[in-house]
């Protein structure tokens, strides 16, 4: 596929930008208020002398406002391909120019099915779809150059550090990363805030500490569970499943653990705002999460509601039932949410997300898909309805 190259700025021009703060380099755009502080935060280091650089790499001009190229490298599965595609979808709607270089082969079965499967809808707006390795960005998007540059794909420095550095030598003006709030350690004051300490060992962090080192505009995001048409990951799916057959839903521990599921619209748009006031996101991270927290029991009775029925909820403890929690439930059993601090006090950001109606719409397509008329298997909950002396629910489907 051919690309038109975009418009550059000059050495010269990029060195203007420096100095005026649209690409800064000094260490004040990394004495946000939004870094974390806390023991294991995220420490940034600067290189030597960094406008030596400037030379020899031409850096495209980041200004609030313009339109700009952005290169979305996105994973070729789990629950994280969604945020490419709504983030996409949002900065056509801006006027922005979208490139979406997804991992692996375009004829490969993951591409059959959601998100992938509606590329049309990003390619018809505009967008340019490519497939290819992210270790050689440059043969997969034939040269041509952008503005931002946005990781959705590495989980560690080894993936994405081929990536952020061929934006660096291609003079990329902002970075991206799509981190993950799970990098957190346990607090005992949730939510979780972006100065709140993180797990050193998690290779999130060390693409985090990475990309503040090499980029002036930088900006890490940190999800936690998603909800949207074309997810396709089961979480609601899960609560689905059991709804639709008249099956208890087992929940572990009391059912009150809080946790935060935002609709992929929400991503999308944070991530567009950052884009548009690049000094303002400049060396952030934000917690790219929505505005509400919810119970595990009050998702249950939520995605029954969208289902038109209601849920039978057993509590158990996993230990007492001789499961494992984490296979046995798709979500985290504890409090873990986070709060968007930062995005609505840096970036202006709104949250969209209204859970029950959110929900309304993914069994729509959960039913539509015949998933609730497929046989399936429940050995697991079986398990724990045995333990815990509730019945087990026999059905045809």
């Amino acid at each position: 596929m051919a690309f038109a190259p975009a418009n550059t700025t000059t050495a010269a021009a990029a060195a203007v930008a420096v100095t005026t703060g649209r690409i800064s380099s000094s260490p004040a755009s990394l004495s946000s208020p939004f870094l974390p502080r806390a023991p294991g935060a995220i420490v940034a280091r600067r290189r030597a002398a960094p406008t030596a650089r400037v030379a020899a790499v031409s850096v495209r001009a980041q200004a609030a406002g313009a339109k700009k190229s952005v290169l979305v490298v996105n994973t070729n599965g789990g629950g994280h391909a969604v945020i490419g595609f709504y983030f996409a979808k949002a900065l056509l709607a801006a006027g922005h120019a979208v490139t979406v270089l997804t991992v692996g082969d375009e004829g490969s079965d993951k591409m059959k099915k959601p998100p992938f499967s509606r590329f049309s809808e990003l390619t018809s707006a505009g967008a340019k779809t490519v497939w290819g390795d992210p270790a050689d960005v440059r043969a997969a998007v034939g040269g041509a150059s952008f503005d931002v540059v946005l990781d959705n794909n590495g989980k560690d420095l080894d993936v994405v550090k081929p990536v952020a550095d061929w934006a660096k030598s291609a003079g990329v003006g902002q970075f991206l990363f799509i981190s993950s709030a799970g990098i957190y350690t346990p607090t005992d004051q949730p939510p979780h805030v972006e100065r709140d300490a993180v797990k050193e060992s998690a290779g999130h962090v060390g693409v985090e500490k990475y990309i503040a080192a090499e980029f002036g505009s930088w900006a890490s995001f940190r999800p936690q569970y998603m909800i949207g048409s074309g997810n396709n990951k089961d979480c609601e799916e899960w609560f689905f499943d059991r709804i639709v057959r008249k099956r208890p839903v087992p929940i572990p521990g009391s059912g009150m653990q809080l946790t935060n599921i935002s609709h992929a619209r929400d991503l999308g748009s944070m991530l567009t705002l950052a884009v548009e006031n690049p000094d303002a996101a400049a060396g952030k991270i934000f917690n790219c999460v929505s505005d509400r927290a919810v119970t595990l029991d009050g998702l249950a009775k939520m995605c029954a509601a969208a289902a038109g029925t209601t849920a039978e909820i057993v509590h158990y403890d996993p230990a007492a039932a001789g499961v494992d929690a984490k296979k046995a439930f798709p979500f985290r059993n504890m409090h873990f949410y986070a709060e968007p601090r930062a995005a609505k006090e840096v970036l202006g950001w709104t949250s969209s997300t209204n859970l029950p109606e959110d929900l309304k719409e993914r069994f729509a397509e959960y039913a539509s898909s015949g998933r609730g008329e497929k046989a399936m298997t429940f050995d697991l909950d079986d398990k724990i309805l045995s333990a815990v002396g509730a019945a087990r629910v026999s059905v045809a489907a």
